[in-house]
């Protein structure tokens, strides 16, 4: 198979679908495992009685296995191939969702959520690498909101599968696994057009999460808040007398109003100069929506309206973030850009759930509430920040 046509700058001409269906349909399908394992295993971990704090500890261990891989994962690529790096990296996921069925002892889960999460990390990179780099500069927004609304199928699908599957036996287990293997067929179909990482960055891997700072913190926040709300709202919904389907329910819904936004705010984004005004928009909102949840966890409807428009703004997060980036790199300053992004989501997936986590423990059910506007809060002083400093630069 060919590889997409470029210009004399090396941006690529015109949107060259096979690859991106390749790398879209590979990611969607982790996707899928992941809104179905991460609400699976919380509830699991909560009939055995673990604490909140414990279980949002557990969770954040995916944040560190993502900060492990993210640094070495374009370096692997670079040596064994983008294809070849993914393909592996399914397979090591694959086998470390089943384990979770087969460890009894808690501290078990811990360095199986590494494995799973150090390898799923790997497929987020070289795919959305993969994705910008076949995505022409003046579509890039464009390309990014199908990829999100894709993934956001996934992800909405996962919950409802956990609804229908329940939390019992190996099935879930296996059904999880097998959706992973899946991945695998649409990497090795477009191995060709995989995009080749034939030079090394020119700067540090470090110097590239404060090269583009916007777009950095907000994916810093975008993670906070789904690792932890994705992980522990089953929790808080089951302590607010919701049952364990009405709270997968509401997962759902905000992953359908996630899937929903993304293509309109890809291509509005594609139409402004700037994208940081649009991506403090989006955290206001995050803050005004997280503070709502104490005062609508009684009323279903009005819980899932309010979460379907603030799935949309929580998740624009990523996908404008993305875009931003990518519309200031390219090559191999783009891999290890993406690399550093997903590296900061990580670091907010540590962040998260533990802070969420002890945030209920200490202040009651309300502190979940409490912890997701402090994290959309967190962004948006940082876009203030930002612009003071370039008002006084100018």
């Amino acid at each position: 198979m060919a590889q997409p046509t470029t210009d004399a700058n090396g941006h690529v001409e015109k949107i060259h679908w096979p690859s991106l269906i390749a790398a879209i349909s590979a990611i969607s399908a982790v996707g899928i495992a992941i809104g179905l394992g991460l609400p699976l295993l919380s509830i699991i971990l909560e009939k055995r009685g673990i604490s909140s704090t414990l279980i949002g500890l557990n969770a954040a261990m995916a944040g560190v296995a993502s900060m492990v891989a993210a640094p070495i994962t374009t370096k692997i690529a670079h040596t064994c191939g983008v294809a070849r790096t993914m393909m592996f990296a399914v397979l090591i996921a694959a086998i470390s969702a089943i384990g979770f069925y087969y460890a009894d002892a808690f501290w078990m889960w811990f360095p199986l959520r590494f494995t799973f999460h150090g390898a799923t990390t790997t497929l987020f990179i070289l795919s959305e690498f993969w994705i910008n780099e076949a995505a022409p500069p003046r579509r890039r927004g464009l390309v990014l909101g199908i990829y999100a609304t894709v993934l956001a199928i996934g992800f909405a699908i996962g919950p409802l599968l956990f609804s229908a599957l329940g939390s019992d036996g190996v099935l879930p287990f296996l059904v999880g696994a097998a959706i992973i293997m899946l991945a695998i067929i649409p990497i090795f179909i477009a191995r060709h057009e995989s995009p080749v990482l034939d030079t090394k960055p020119d700067r540090h891997f470090f110097h590239y999460i404060f090269l583009v700072p916007t777009a950095t913190a907000a994916v810093f926040a975008f993670g906070a808040v789904s690792a932890g709300g994705l992980s522990l709202f089953p929790i808080y919904a089951i302590r607010s007398a919701l049952t364990e389907a009405q709270a997968a329910l509401l997962l759902t819904v905000m992953g359908i109003g996630n899937m929903a936004f993304q293509i309109p705010l890809g291509l509005y984004s594609d139409k402004l100069r700037d994208r940081r005004p649009l991506l403090t928009a989006m955290a206001v909102l995050g803050v005004a929506g997280s503070l709502a949840l104490p005062f609508l966890i009684q009323n279903w409807i009005m819980m899932a309206v309010v979460l379907f428009f603030w799935g949309g703004c929580v998740s624009g997060l990523y996908t404008v973030g993305l875009a931003h980036l990518g519309s200031r790199l390219s090559g191999a300053d783009l891999a290890a850009a993406n690399a550093a992004f997903i590296f900061c989501y990580a670091v907010g997936t540590v962040a998260g759930p533990q802070g969420i986590g002890a945030a209920i423990d200490i202040a009651g059910n309300d502190g979940f509430a409490w912890a997701l506007a402090g994290f959309f809060g967190f962004y948006v002083l940082v876009s203030i920040c930002r612009m003071l400093f370039r008002s006084k630069r100018s």
